[in-house]
């Protein structure tokens, strides 16, 4: 998932320094030397390396997961009828079968010792990196939890208003810079008809378009999918540029500047006075990569459990039997 707020300067400023050897109460490291003779992130990297290979999609795939979570302790994992699976925004994350590799192979090289919520903070970053985005130190040492309720997850629609949006990752801690930054996770991935129909057709309940998409994006959207078809279930890359269209990158932003934004959330960004300046700061400049990476470092540390609390999952599926 991404996000932008008032110009190349500020933005700057509001960097978290990659350097830094610890977040909260995560250091940087913290894996080195549990596993025995094994490198645990060596383990987790060669599982993503090799799916990427098959599937680069993955990139798209696990930003997506992490991003879903409610908090950073791998509820999203944990399978159940009631559980964070089961919420509407959640019924298309995929890579589950991801983090089951992972933990399959660092539970045979080393039981019990890396928790789920690592493996999905270290499998996303290791996917950004093979996506072309840069690789990053990563603050590990969360604990997974005990429950997962779909009536937890609260994510902003496709459609919300820019405010919403604001409002929301402020309530995770997070500034309207960092948002527009994480929005950027835009640049990979697809989406499907039916969460852009309303934008395409019935934008704001007038049942015309949305008036300030490009017109030539918005006549091939409108055949891709039309008003009365059967197309809910066909995809459209969130990125229009081809050739970057698995790669994290900034085009994305350069996209939102021609009213191109596929899902109203992203060409709303370009528009809003609260955010037009953060996006052409990310479409004119070209760290991107780190800053996308900071963000990302931020938000995998909201809500994290560490010490004893919660648990090492032995199954990222189920919470262990006593």
């Amino acid at each position: 998932m991404k996000s932008p707020v008032l110009g190349s300067i500020v933005l700057t400023l509001l960097v978290l320094h990659i350097s830094t050897t610890c977040h909260g109460a995560l250091p940087t490291g913290f894996q080195k030397g549990k596993c025995g003779q094994n490198d645990a992130e060596a383990i987790i990297r060669g599982v993503v390396a090799a799916r990427f290979r098959r599937d680069p999609t993955i990139v798209a795939a696990l930003l997506r997961m992490q991003f879903h979570q409610n908090r950073c302790d791998a509820s999203i994992l944990l399978d159940g009828p009631s559980g964070e699976k089961t919420a509407p925004p959640n019924l298309s994350v995929r890579g589950y079968d991801i983090i089951d590799e992972a933990k399959a192979a660092l539970e045979k090289a080393c039981p019990g010792v890396v928790s789920c919520a690592d493996i999905i903070v270290a499998v996303t970053r290791d996917a950004v990196a093979l996506g072309g985005g840069l690789r990053y130190e990563l603050p590990l040492g969360r604990r997974d939890g005990k429950a997962s309720l779909a009536s937890n997850v609260n994510l902003p629609a496709p459609s919300a208003t820019v405010a919403q949006a604001l409002s929301a990752f402020k309530g995770k801690g997070l500034t309207a810079a960092e948002m527009v930054l994480l929005l950027g996770g835009h640049t990979v991935g697809v989406t499907h008809c039916a969460l852009i129909m309303n934008h395409l057709h019935n934008f704001n309940g007038t049942n015309k378009s949305d008036p300030t998409m490009n017109p030539a994006l918005l006549a091939t959207l409108k055949c891709r999918c039309p008003r009365n078809g059967a197309s809910g279930n066909n995809t459209i890359n969130l990125d229009q540029n081809l050739p970057s269209a698995n790669k994290v990158d900034n085009s994305y932003y350069n996209q939102l500047i021609l009213n191109k934004g596929i899902l109203e959330i992203d060409q709303k960004l370009a528009l809003d006075p609260a955010t037009k300046n953060l996006v052409s700061a990310q479409a004119t400049g070209s760290n991107f990569p780190a800053l996308f990476n900071n963000a990302i470092i931020k938000m995998s540390t909201i809500q994290v459990l560490t010490g004893m609390q919660g648990e090492i999952k032995k199954s990222c599926r189920s919470i262990n039997k006593l």
